[in-house]
């Protein structure tokens, strides 16, 4: 029995320049599918585009308007998973072995000779057509399995599928209690730094350490979730944004001391977080303060390796605050308590807010 008569009637597109090479695979192909044509590749995107009852496109590399790199470009880089998922078939005509290559890098299924028999073009379809129907079925399965996970394998903390899940719960309760509900976003900016110097699996090692971190600098009650590589999430309940926030800047505090060492050198562990919340934020879902966390995040700076020096401000404040600085500026940091330089720190924080201002 021939490999393809068994498929259901379905569209395949053939996009050509020749009107040799269409007639001749639209013959062919017609024996067991419905056949779209196109004489150039701004046209076959545009039937892609529109038509989604297309599950194949064979093309030529070489054609006006658009060529096949071209179109084959559009389609793998669609945000629609349709398009971006369809089987493309190169009609290989006397291309070099380089262009077929790029094209196979570009995301190109299988080549097809244009003098190919019809059995042969039949059998080759159905071939990638099974490949790819099996591909999504494994990718189904996958995604089935993550979504039943609760637990990231690596930190041990919550899975993203999980805090979404939680997220809603937490959010629903919020708004029918008029409560308070803060998410903080966190990411550790120098992951890629340690994964290049000591490998991916010491950098695993170290971020299952700041997880570690993290849990027990949160409350028993909030969630805290692996979002991606280097990213977590915290969604915390019944908290409000100053508070949020000041969990935000102690964890990130901690993470810029904690003495966490590689072969013994002490690595450094630059972070950034963006807090959001029901109360200074109007959103109508919990994924939409996860993405406002998240965007706060992309813009906020990273917490240096250790807090730099002050700079002179003299001359540019009231005298009694330029004389207490002053004071302060010649103080030996050595002879400081951990509380004294943490008041020294956010007088200087102060003052450089007054001198903005001034």
């Amino acid at each position: 029995m021939p490999p393809a008569t068994d498929l259901p009637q379905q569209r395949v597109l053939v996009v050509d320049d020749s009107k040799f090479v269409r007639t001749t695979f639209s013959t062919i192909l017609r024996a067991s599918f419905e056949v779209r044509e196109a004489a150039d590749g701004e046209a076959a995107w545009h039937a892609v585009e529109s038509d989604s009852s297309i599950v194949m496109v064979f093309t030529d590399l070489d054609m006006p308007k658009l060529n096949g790199f071209g179109l084959l470009g559009r389609i793998r880089g669609a945000t629609d998973a349709r398009i971006r998922e369809l089987p493309v078939i190169i009609i290989s005509g006397n291309e070099e072995a380089g262009a077929k290559e790029r094209a196979r890098q570009a995301g190109a299924n299988d080549f097809i000779a244009k003098s190919a028999e019809a059995a042969e073009v039949l059998a080759r379809l159905d071939n990638v057509l099974r490949l790819v129907g099996t591909r999504r079925e494994l990718e189904a399965s996958k995604q089935a399995v993550e979504q039943t996970a609760t637990h990231d394998p690596v930190t041990g903390t919550f899975t993203p599928h999980y805090l979404l899940l939680e997220g809603k719960k937490q959010y629903a309760n919020a708004r029918r209690h008029a409560a308070e509900l803060s998410v903080m976003a966190l990411r550790i900016d120098t992951y890629g730094e340690i994964a290049a110097a000591a490998g991916k699996e010491i950098a695993d090692v170290v971020l299952t350490r700041i997880a570690k971190v993290l849990v027990e600098k949160v409350r028993t009650e909030d969630s805290i979730a692996r979002t991606a590589e280097a990213s977590f999430m915290v969604l915390a309940a019944g908290t409000a944004a100053p508070q949020m926030l000041a969990l935000a800047q102690r964890l990130q505090r901690e993470l810029t001391e904690a003495k966490i060492t590689y072969r013994g050198t002490q690595l450094k562990i630059g972070s950034r977080f963006g807090v959001a919340s029901l109360g200074v934020d109007a959103v109508d879902t919990v994924e939409e303060l996860f993405r406002l966390a998240a965007q706060r995040l992309q813009s906020a700076p990273t917490a240096p390796a250790a807090l730099p020096a002050a700079p002179s401000i003299a001359g540019k404040l009231p005298h009694e605050i330029e004389h207490a600085l002053a004071v302060l500026e010649k103080a030996d940091p050595g002879r400081l308590g951990a509380a004294a330089k943490e008041v020294l720190h956010r007088l200087h924080a102060i003052a450089k807010l007054l001198q903005s201002k001034s």
